[in-house]
């Protein structure tokens, strides 16, 4: 598998939205600011602050964003590594930015009386909504859990879908959008959710389960954001995989993986794009790169671009 690599000194790049126009739209969590990528340039277009992570074109054409707070960074063989809540973290919130002025405006920092966290990643549906999953928050001996919440982009709802998870990470939603995705970090699993409507689903084992595990990884590794094929397979950033580098687990609806390396231990995000939805940018974000290669299958169209 060949590689480009589309940006580098990058400061943990994660969140890539590929645009019409062939431009990328990526976070840089560490500088607290998002850029757009073209033509080997790098342009700044909004400066969040906090931790700015994931990324979607909403139905009105501008850019929704989950804000994480931040993070304490380490330096590592070379490498920048995310970390715990850092001194001076900022609240976790949903923003929405302006795509020609930059702007960002707040929509979400609570839900039902309880603060964010840290919000990670988001899919819109064809409704015009979005999930998003909250990763939590962690310390130097303790934890913050997050959840997987619904809301509408218009700042009029926001609702918990789910809160019993460690530390959910990517979210996507199936080619006919009956079912929604996620991946846990910490555990290294992917969960399945068979939605009703949006923001609600059909629990899978009432009481105690409410959704299906698809799969869970039994070498060790952490799975970060993902990316679902027009086939149905989803794509799992899936960080150090045995310990050593990170790629991507490509994993069917009915739980079976395969795994490609890719040159990072930290490989945090995949986005297709290109005529053909074969073009796979992949966040390489230790060494702060956004690579570029063919991928076998083509993407998913997502529901909204710009």
């Amino acid at each position: 598998m060949d590689f480009e690599v589309v940006g580098s000194g990058l400061g943990f790049p994660e969140g890539p939205v590929v645009m019409e126009d062939g431009s990328v739209i990526i976070v840089e969590i560490q500088k607290g600011c998002i850029s757009r990528l073209w033509n080997g340039k790098r342009e700044v277009i909004a400066t969040p602050g906090g931790g700015p992570n994931g990324l979607a074109i909403g139905p009105d054409g501008a850019l929704y964003c989950c804000n994480n707070g931040g993070f304490e960074y380490h330096e590592v063989g070379g490498l920048t590594i995310p970390g715990n809540c850092p001194p001076d973290y900022s609240g976790g919130r949903i923003e929405r930015i302006d795509l020609s002025t930059g702007k960002v405006d707040r929509l979400y920092e609570a839900v039902d009386g309880n603060s964010l966290r840290g919000p990670n990643d988001i899919v819109f549906d064809k409704e015009g909504g979005f999930y998003f999953t909250d990763l939590g928050k962690g310390f130097a001996r303790t934890r913050d859990h997050g959840g997987v919440y619904y809301a509408k982009p218009d700042g009029s709802l926001i609702k918990e879908v789910d809160y019993h998870h460690i530390s959910p990470n990517g979210c996507g939603l199936s080619p006919d959008g009956k079912t929604l995705y996620f991946a846990d970090t910490m555990t290294a699993r992917l969960w399945g959710f068979a939605l009703t409507g949006p923001g609600e689903y059909t629990p899978h084992k009432p009481p105690f389960l409410r959704g299906r595990v698809i799969t869970g990884q039994t070498e060790l590794c952490y799975f970060d954001s993902l990316a679902v094929a027009a086939s149905g397979n989803i794509c799992v950033a899936t960080i150090l995989k045995n310990g050593g580098f990170g790629g991507i687990t490509t994993i069917t609806p009915e739980g079976k993986s395969t795994f490609t390396e890719i040159p990072d231990p930290f490989v945090t995000n995949i986005a297709f794009g290109g005529r053909d939805m074969k073009d796979a940018y992949i966040c390489a974000s230790g060494t702060g790169q956004l690579i570029k290669t063919r991928w076998p299958e083509a993407g998913l169209k997502l529901n909204y671009n710009a």
